[in-house]
């Protein structure tokens, strides 16, 4: 029986049983022993099948998640989108059946932009105008405090009934750290362990309350169950937070914590701890690779592979149709694709009049059932600690 260690040194089962020998590699489980995995039952064990269409689903009948990626940032000198543009955009991606938009505010390499939208105020706007497709915001580990961020994202998956993940990158923008007090920055190392320990905290913050601990009952003066409350007490490398969180429990447990930028050195930490990779433009065959290793890390670090989902990141460009996108998907063995839509009305009105249809005709923005991003992504709540 496969065991895990954690941090305090105590061990707990593995909910999927691992035989001797076993690997995962090029798609599926390569096993060493004769019988294959074994998962325990009332009555005696039985055997498994762990392949990636356990995983991913078939190669050609599993669900394809279509996600948008709209950069507002805008270079000096170029038109801004204006919110009326980002909202037409957004509202009919949605009809549409796009499981969700990822919204940054950013310019390449740090560069400033002149747009006058702040992304996660921009996606609470947006959760007033739309009431299926789900709203992730890029928000950054520097420009923040753990606390404030929890607080803000919390709120902001209440206000969107449950639609709402954050969008967190652990690439350092070589500009933003002097206007934090940081005009030194951080070493990349730094940077990196100080993001991990922000992440922690963040996750932590948002499940300080169960989802019956606030009472409110007048009558007998009890604002919550103390037993349902959970203090952070949190004290690191760089952060102390105490918490509670002032914010109620997330509809849908926790907003979806999204992880992009990734190298190779932080896939360990990213299948611990994210929902959702976003992989950065890659060729299909390094996009299955590292789609198959987040998996498989994953799976060794004692968390069903399923719940995880990875998507694979491509330009939306003229030249690019349905079906090649389709091939695109399928060939990367990624559980669905994130379009890079560049913030220009033209750009918009090409994606929504004329790549949108082609690639709901090739198997994308099928509708899912559920209300929160969680169930469209069939991810369920996040019981991990």
């Amino acid at each position: 029986m496969g065991v895990l260690a954690n941090r305090q040194g105590t061990q707990q089962q593995r909910n999927i049983q691992e035989p001797c020998g076993k690997r995962w590699l090029a798609g599926k489980w390569q096993l060493g022993g004769p019988l294959g995995p074994v998962a325990l039952r009332k009555g005696g064990p039985r055997l498994v099948a762990r392949t990636a269409a356990d995983f991913r689903g078939s190669r050609m009948g599993r669900i394809m998640h279509l996600a948008v990626s709209l950069d507002i940032a805008s270079a000096t000198g170029q038109t801004s989108l204006t919110f009326a543009e980002i909202d037409g955009f957004v509202r009919k991606a949605e009809a549409a059946g796009v499981d969700m938009v990822v919204i940054s505010d950013s310019g390449p390499n740090g560069e400033p932009s002149t747009s006058p939208f702040e992304a996660t105020t921009l996606i609470a706007a947006l959760a007033t105008a739309t009431e299926k497709i789900g709203l992730v915001a890029s928000a950054s580990t520097l420009a923040h405090q753990p606390y404030t961020l929890a607080r803000r994202f919390a709120s902001l998956d209440i206000i969107s009934h449950g639609r709402t993940g954050w969008n967190v990158t652990t690439a350092q923008n070589p500009r933003e750290a002097a206007n934090f007090s940081r005009p030194e920055g951080f070493s990349d190392d730094d940077f990196r362990r100080r993001a991990r320990e922000f992440i922690n905290i963040v996750r932590l913050l948002w499940i300080s309350w169960e989802h019956d601990a606030l009472l409110f009952d007048k009558a007998s003066g009890r604002f919550h169950d103390p037993d349902k409350m959970h203090l952070a007490n949190f004290t690191g490398e760089f952060f102390s937070v105490r918490g509670p969180l002032n914010v109620a429990r997330s509809p849908q447990d926790r907003p979806l914590l999204v992880m992009s930028g990734l190298a190779e050195t932080e896939f360990d930490f990213a299948s611990r701890r994210a929902d959702l990779v976003l992989l950065d433009k890659r060729e299909p065959s390094d996009a299955r690779a590292a789609c198959d290793e987040i998996k498989r890390r994953a799976y060794d670090a004692g968390r069903d592979p399923m719940t995880i989902r990875v998507l694979t990141v491509a330009d939306a460009r003229p030249e690019r149709d349905g079906g090649i996108l389709e091939a695109l998907c399928r060939s990367s063995g990624c559980d669905g694709i994130v379009l890079a839509v560049q913030p220009r009305a033209a750009a918009l009105e090409d994606f929504v009049e004329r790549l949108l249809p082609e690639l709901k005709r090739h198997g994308f923005a099928e509708t899912q059932p559920g209300k929160t991003l969680r169930d469209r992504l069939g991810l369920g709540e996040d019981g991990r600690p």
